[in-house]
């Protein structure tokens, strides 16, 4: 028994795991053992502590589970490489993981006290860590959250676009002031864009009037703080460099309380909200049909193209997308990993070795366009090899300025395997061929003419038109870190 306690940490979680996708409730899975051995078969409520991590069940208990799923006893243990997804997990979606076990040691008193020490030791603030923590979420939803999404089409009427005046006038409607200043700052002397005053005053930079996309998303974003929150002043204000709650270069305390989680969680939440009022699940989703996906046209709507991009992962049909917003030299403010792509760096610190072969970090050390309207999307087809078999991702990024005039670079794309699939096509044969062309070209190859005609009829299906344009460029090999280049010549070797 000492030796199945050694080897049986995830045993309760490939238990769970094994009889949802097998769509088992726990009274049918003991009833299975009923009838195999009734002697021997479990109750429920010993199987739910089992699955739990609080109980280990015995050899014989364990064998007759294993027999009921047609597995050996050792599948259950640690060692075992054959591990099933969690139900729920969507093919080619976002990464699947095994329940933390044993489960006691993730209790929220346990937490509660290690979290704090974790962070001063690994020097993450507390800002940084909830911001992880709501991407998760954010993810495991799919950017789905209709209560939200509610308000702000109760509030705009689904009316898209949305005017300057338009908004206004929804302002007052909720009981929301607009004071105009014109040099306010914060404490560090970083320049305002807008904050929130209570009960129901929003100070707005003039300087903002000149970029009437980024008013409109600045009075849409604290409109629903008046809607969601009642307006009690409990949100982050905006600076000239972006979101003072996510800045990258501000104090960094190790340390998390109960502020950081709530400005972070309202952020997030207000920024939902400013895109669902500014472009609407339906009419945004018939205007993307409309427009073949394309984020330049933005400007027919009058909203930035990162709000372009966010919608677009969130309204799509289609689920399975990512989104990343980076920074120079190497920051993501922001991600969004529906299709489980791994990260090309981490979004809290600095990654010494990110791949140079993503589009989003290329595209942060070329040099951006001098005017806002000598902006091209670039398409790019990428093969990545994380140890399951390799993924085959379309993305299409942009250089832009954010409102303090600093070049960052946004990049939506898509998992394209589940496209594939949908058509009948055969996906694994296909992204395998461009995985072989790519390392035998070295890093980066020409498509197989079969999978440019594959790609031609997924971005037909789906309408987007960046996915056909990629493939008539070369796809290129990328991966998580440049220190495990899979390329014949790795890509620090090409300067």
């Amino acid at each position: 028994m000492s030796g199945l306690l050694r080897q049986g940490h995830l045993l309760g979680a490939k238990l769970r795991a094994v009889r949802k996708r097998n769509g088992l409730t726990l009274d049918e899975l003991s009833a299975r053992c009923v009838q195999l051995d009734a002697a021997l078969a479990p109750s429920t409520s010993y199987l739910s502590m089992v699955e739990n991590g609080k109980r280990v069940p015995s050899r014989e208990m364990l064998g007759l589970l294993a027999q009921v799923f047609g597995k050996e006893p050792g599948w259950f243990l640690d060692d075992a490489t054959d591990t099933p997804a969690l139900p729920g997990a969507r093919a080619g979606g976002a990464v699947a993981t095994l329940p933390l076990e044993p489960g006691f040691l993730f209790s929220k008193g346990l937490l509660q006290h290690a979290l704090p020490e974790l962070l001063a030791q690994t020097g993450t603030s507390g800002r940084h860590f909830a911001q992880l923590l709501i991407r998760v979420w954010q993810e495991t939803r799919q950017n789905d959250f209709p209560d939200i999404e509610r308000a702000a089409e109760e509030a705009g009427g689904r009316r898209m676009p949305l005017s300057v005046a338009d908004l206004l006038d929804i302002c007052r409607d909720r009981g929301l002031q607009l004071r105009w200043t014109d040099d306010e700052r914060t404490a560090d002397g970083t320049l305002l864009r807008a904050r929130y005053e209570a009960p129901g005053v929003l100070h707005v930079n003039r300087a903002m009037n000149q970029r009437e996309e980024r008013l409109k998303y600045e009075l849409a974003f604290f409109l629903g703080h008046q809607i969601l929150h009642g307006g009690d002043g409990m949100i982050s204000p905006h600076t000239a460099s972006g979101i003072l709650g996510d800045d990258m270069t501000g104090d960094v305390r190790p340390a998390i309380g109960g502020q950081d989680v709530l400005y972070a969680w309202r952020d997030f939440e207000c920024g939902i909200f400013a895109g669902a009022l500014l472009c609407p699940r339906a009419p945004f989703r018939q205007f993307l049909l409309r427009e073949s996906h394309s984020v330049l046209a933005c400007a027919k709507l009058g909203v930035t193209p990162a709000v372009m991009m966010r919608r677009m992962t969130a309204v799509s049909p289609y689920r399975h997308w990512h989104f990343f917003d980076g920074y120079p030299p190497g920051y993501l403010r922001a991600v969004y990993r529906g299709n489980g792509i791994a990260l090309p760096w981490g979004n809290m610190s600095l990654v010494p070795d990110p791949c140079p072969r993503w589009a989003v970090f290329r595209l942060l050390h070329e040099q951006p366009p001098a005017l806002p309207g000598d902006i091209t999307p670039v398409s790019q087809v990428s093969v990545m090899d994380v140890g399951e078999g390799p993924r085959l991702y379309c993305c299409h990024s942009l250089h832009t300025r954010d409102a303090g005039d600093t070049t960052h670079v946004l990049s939506v794309g898509i998992d394209l395997a589940p496209a594939l699939s949908a058509q009948g096509l055969p996906a694994a044969e296909i992204i395998a061929s461009v995985a072989d062309a790519c390392r035998r070209g070295g890093g980066e190859a020409t498509l197989p003419p079969a999978a440019t005609a594959a790609l031609r009829t997924v971005a037909q299906v789906l309408n987007i038109a960046w996915v056909a344009e990629a493939a008539t460029r070369k796809a290129s090999i990328i991966c998580p870190r440049g220190s495990a280049c899979p390329r014949t010549v790795a890509c620090t070797a090409h300067g």
